[in-house]
């Protein structure tokens, strides 16, 4: 397998130009987690993935909407380190333990105004962004806006970018 080709780096043997993102990263979350790792190898793909999933976090939709959009993501790309480390940020929100679990698996979300919001992502993805009429009304219907609906697309640009770095580099989960 090719993910041995990435190196797990630390704040030392990063890339000079990523560096500045590596320290942040260890401020921010007090380690250095093997997805940021691998992707220091990387300056560009570091900085803009960070940047943009920085920006998506200070989206219109809520934090719990925002996480149902990065683990559809994650879950449709097949990305377990995105699953668990997202599935910590859930708990830590205090969503509900049935919408973590169907998050997880791919399920339909007992709450229609954040099923809503999974469907949403599907929909584009599927469409490539041509959305049908009646899947953005049905959108727009549980209380979401045309900004959030853009937002939903920044949130798929961001962890498309990491879900699939993290599986071509073969990152591990922290502490594996």
């Amino acid at each position: 397998m090719f993910s041995a080709l990435f190196v797990d780096h630390t704040v030392e043997s990063a890339p000079a130009p990523s560096r500045p993102f590596v320290e942040a990263t260890v401020r921010r979350l007090g380690h250095l987690p093997p997805a940021v790792a691998r992707m220091a190898s990387s300056p560009h793909l570091l900085e803009g993935f960070l940047a943009v999933s920085a920006l998506f976090g200070r989206t219109t939709l809520d934090p719990v909407a925002r996480e149902v959009v990065i683990m559809t993501i994650a879950t449709r790309n097949g990305c377990h380190v995105c699953v668990e480390m997202h599935t910590a940020v859930l708990v830590a929100l205090g969503a509900d333990a049935g919408a973590v679990e169907a998050l997880r698996a791919g399920d339909p979300l007992a709450d229609a105004r954040l099923e809503a919001v999974r469907t949403f992502v599907l929909e584009v993805l599927a469409t490539a962004g041509e959305v049908r009429d009646e899947a953005l009304t049905a959108f727009l219907a549980h209380g979401h806006t045309p900004q959030n609906a853009l937002e939903v697309v920044l949130g798929i640009g961001a962890y498309t970018l990491s879900t699939l770095a993290n599986r071509l580099t073969g990152a591990p989960l922290a502490g594996h």
